[in-house]
């Protein structure tokens, strides 16, 4: 059962395998509404993005727009990782959630203590009610979903 003391209520990401894939999996494993943008064609490393995930296509196939728009359309942003510093489209995010004024976190399984910990404050502190969900793809950091699903799963959930 999600612990019903958080005030987390929606889950966003782009869609791409790894981090992003493994929260909108999280969200319907568990029955909270999901969404977010993806890039034109539902484009993602391992094909086009299934319909099962309510994700809405952007304009344009560049992966930056979907990144952009789910950082504006959400409360706060987790990006997960294995490493400890942030590259890529990780690093990206960050960039986003700093110029929109949005709060985020870098969830790194190298660097966080306590990771179920720092999320649930994170979201408690800055009261996020739609999620976003992000972090490298599944083929740049191998192990990234597990990890991914285990932290949301050590932090949203209560025994019982």
């Amino acid at each position: 059962m999600i612990d019903p003391t958080l005030p987390l209520e929606r889950i966003v990401s782009g869609g791409q395998t790894g981090a992003d894939r493994a929260g909108l999996d999280w969200a319907l494993d568990h029955g909270i509404p999901h969404g977010g943008w993806c890039p034109q064609g539902r484009r993602a490393e391992d094909g086009p993005i299934s319909t099962r995930y309510e994700l809405t296509e952007t304009a344009e196939s560049k992966y930056h727009v979907r990144t952009r728009l789910n950082v504006e359309d959400s409360d706060g942003t987790a990006i997960f990782g294995l490493a400890a510093e942030l590259t890529g489209g990780s690093a990206l995010t960050r960039e986003f959630a700093q110029q929109f004024l949005k709060p985020w976190i870098h969830i790194s399984q190298a660097a966080t203590k306590d990771a179920a910990m720092a999320l649930r404050r994170f979201l408690i502190e800055n009261s996020v009610h739609t999620l976003n969900i992000a972090g490298p793809r599944a083929s740049s950091e191998f192990g990234i979903a597990d990890f991914t699903l285990k932290v949301l799963d050590d932090a949203l959930l209560i025994a019982g």
